[in-house]
Order: C-alpha cells, then structure tokens, then sequence
C-alpha cells in the first residue's frame, strides 16, 4: 500500500484508468460523477422546492465548517494511511469517544443522542466500537444517514460483530443506522422532511437537520481516520455495488484500491453531504452504494461485508487472505438514460450488464394504446444503476450507464447531456448520497 501511495503521488506506474487521470490532468469539472443533477426522477425535491431554502441551508452550514475543520485539523495524521499500521509504534490507546473509554483488545456498544422528539424524549442510536489491541487507524462505518437505506445497517452489523479486538490494529467504530428518525418512519428524510446529507458538517444552532449533523460530525466522525458511508440507490432505483471516490486525494485512492473486486466510479462529493464534509475535514471518505431502498438485499449485503473486510486486510488492520484480488475497472464518467415516454418500462438488461452503443436496455409501453418504444444505450459501458421496473413518466431516470473511456468522444448531442447540468437542491443525476 505504500509502494500504491508513492506511485500515485510521482504519477508513476498505476492501473490504467489511474495512470490515465493522473497523467492528464483533467480537471474536476469534466470526470465521472459530475454529469448532472436531479432531486431524485425528474420530481420536485420534497425539502429543496426554493432556492432560498437551498441558500438557507449554505450559510447555516458554511458557519461553522471552518471551525469544525479546524478543530478536526487538529488531530491530522502526517503519516498517510497506507502506512498508519506499519509505522504505528508503542502500546494501543483506549479509544475515547461519546465519554467513554474503550480499552484495547475490547468492544462496546455505545449510544448517540442527536436530538429531541417534540415531546422532548431524546433520541439515540447505538455506536458501535472495537478497539484493537494492536496500535493503527481508526475506521468509520455509517449507515442509513437516509433512513430508508436499509443494506448498509446489516453490512455494518456484520463487519463489526465478526471482528476480533485482539487481531486488530487500529479501532473501528460503526453506526448503523444515522437516521434514526427516518428509520422508525420507513423514510428517506427526517421529520421535517429535509435530507440529512445536505446538511454536514451541520451547525448546533441551526435547523434539526444541520443540529443532527453537527453532532454527529463533533461526537464520531472527528474521532476516525477514514470513513465510509455506506448507501443505497433511491426512489425505485438500485445501484450495482460501487465506490462514489474523489480520486483527485491521495488516501481516498487507497480506500478505493483496499475494496478489491468493486466498481469504482470518480466523483467530487456535492457540498453538504458527509463524504464532502470528512474529506474537507482531512478525514478520507468514500460513499459505498449497494441496491436499493426500503428491501434487505441478502446478496449486496455480503458484497458490501466482503469489500469492507478486505479493506481492513488491504489497510493491515487485519490479518486475512483477501477475499478479492482482481479489481474492478475505474471509471470517470457516467450518464442516466431517461425515459422519453411514458408507461410501464420493463428492462432487457440488468445490474453489471456490458453494454455497446446503441444496445437495448428496455422498453417502455403504454397500458392504454399498447404503444411501445425501445430505450437504448447512447454510449458503450456499463449498468451501474437502474430503476426497478415500474411507470415512469417522460423524463425519468431509467439506466445509469457507467461510460468506458473510448466511448467519451460522443455527438454533440449526446455530450450535452454528459455535461455538469446543476439544478436545485445540489443532487448529483445517479447519486443516492
């Protein structure tokens, strides 16, 4: 890992999609993840419905980032993390965090307290920490900041409860279920109906979305050294197991590179989501996105556990055979195919399909007329994330199409619709976080 590290920062040898980036230059604005944006498939945000709301939530935030930067900054680590084991010396600490101490070679269950209901009953969400016996870095784990995601809550569940404190280096810390509120309602947004990943790194005075995130941010994220944020597709729509990274930092790279076997997809993390704030922050953050909401996906679930365990063996934490060696390709830029009509589409394709320029992807028909048209893939890629089959009205986000890099010289048309295309409320087209 830290021969990866070294490559990277001399724009050395590296995988070729890596070494391609890296070599070029090519400017934030212009690489995957940047495509467009959409509130979820072509509706109106239920929180975001006025740029004055949007221009709220900035200043609220924007307040206190700095401060919260700095009081992160300082705890900054100088040694990257591929080398945070290796050059780790001495005894393991306890691992203090929400007024505990949690002694080496130990596990605990603790509780976060985030806000208030109305009738002024607190509401907590379990944290849980193992704290290695062995000196290392700390790791976070978060789940369900969107209360309807449920596949992260048990690959949280999972890596925690199989972790061995004595084998381990370093602490790893889990919360699996950020949204309480959310949660208990079955729903994406909290109470008030605002997405609480528009909101970090919060501010403790401003609205309950800013408040919650303020705590969280102060209370454990402050206390890791690299984070992911574990998530799934939205609205009807699931995402083929991947990495959302910032592949312009060094350390987030080497998160991406320690996952193995998963797809990796380049993407500047949108202001006021908790990868952005982390990563502001000097903490790595990467978003992992696994199937869809509101359905426990046994299958995405154990690939999400694998990569996270692998993970930890890639970062030394533990000491495990890999369970993927062969990765995934990288790719830099990606574009949804919407529906230009309405009806009940029905998709020929799925998940991970390898698609060509101008190949079926599904048809939409009309229930009246018995009408149907073919939606077909305007570049050569992949399908990294889909809607489930359903009605869908014209406009919809029907394929998210991850596009190899031979095929980024399309139609002036069809480029338009690659281009970065901002729209209220600060979605990303494709993007779950």
């Amino acid at each position: 890992m830290r021969a990866i590290r070294r490559q990277l920062a001399s724009c050395g040898p590296l995988p070729v999609a890596l070494a391609a980036w890296c070599i070029s230059g090519l400017p934030g604005a212009a690489l995957a993840g940047e495509t467009s944006v959409e509130r979820s498939d072509g509706g109106v945000d239920l929180m975001q419905d006025s740029t004055d709301e949007g221009d709220a939530r900035s200043s609220e935030t924007s307040a206190v980032a700095e401060e919260l930067v700095d009081a992160v900054a300082e705890h900054e680590h100088d040694v990257p993390l591929a080398d945070a084991v290796t050059t780790a010396d001495g005894r393991a600490e306890p691992l203090r965090i929400l007024g505990t101490g949690v002694e080496p070679g130990s596990a605990a269950r603790l509780s976060w307290s985030a806000t208030q209901l109305f009738e002024g009953v607190p509401v907590s969400t379990p944290v849980l920490a193992v704290n290695g016996a062995l000196p290392g870095p700390t790791l976070c784990l978060t789940a369900a900041v969107h209360g309807d995601e449920l596949n992260g809550i048990e690959i949280v569940r999972r890596v925690l409860h199989d972790i061995n404190p004595e084998r381990l280096s370093g602490a790893v810390i889990g919360v699996p279920i950020v949204n309480v509120q959310g949660f208990r309602r079955g729903s994406r947004y909290l109470p008030d109906r605002r997405d609480l990943n528009r909101y970090f790194p919060g501010n403790p005075n401003g609205s309950a979305a800013a408040r919650i995130a303020h705590s969280l941010f102060t209370q454990v994220i402050a206390h890791c050294d690299a984070l992911v944020d574990l998530h799934t597709g939205s609205f009807e729509r699931a995402n083929l197991p991947q990495i959302r990274a910032d592949l312009r930092n060094p350390d987030v790279v080497t998160l991406t590179l320690g996952f193995g076997a998963m797809v990796v997809l380049h993407s500047k993390p949108t202001a006021g989501t908790l990868r952005h704030a982390a990563t502001l922050a000097g903490i790595p953050a990467v978003t992992v996105e696994a199937g869809g909401p509101s359905e426990l996906e046994l299958a995405e679930v154990k690939r999400g556990v694998e990569g996270i365990d692998t993970l930890l063996a890639a970062l030394d934490m533990v000491k495990k055979r890999r369970r993927w060696s062969d990765p995934e390709p990288v790719y830099y830029r990606s574009s949804w195919v919407r529906a230009d009509n309405g009806g009940i589409l029905l998709a020929d394709v799925g998940l991970g399909t390898t698609v060509r320029k101008g190949d079926l992807l599904g048809t939409i028909t009309d229930p009246m007329n018995n009408a149907r048209t073919e939606v077909r893939s305007p570049w050569s890629g992949r399908v990294i994330g889909m809607a489930r089959n359903q009605v869908v009205m014209p406009g919809n986000a029907a394929f998210h199409i991850a596009i190899q890099a031979d095929d980024f010289e399309v139609e002036d048309e069809a480029a338009a619709d690659v281009a970065p295309q901002r729209e209220r409320g600060g979605y990303v087209d494709g993007m779950s976080e």
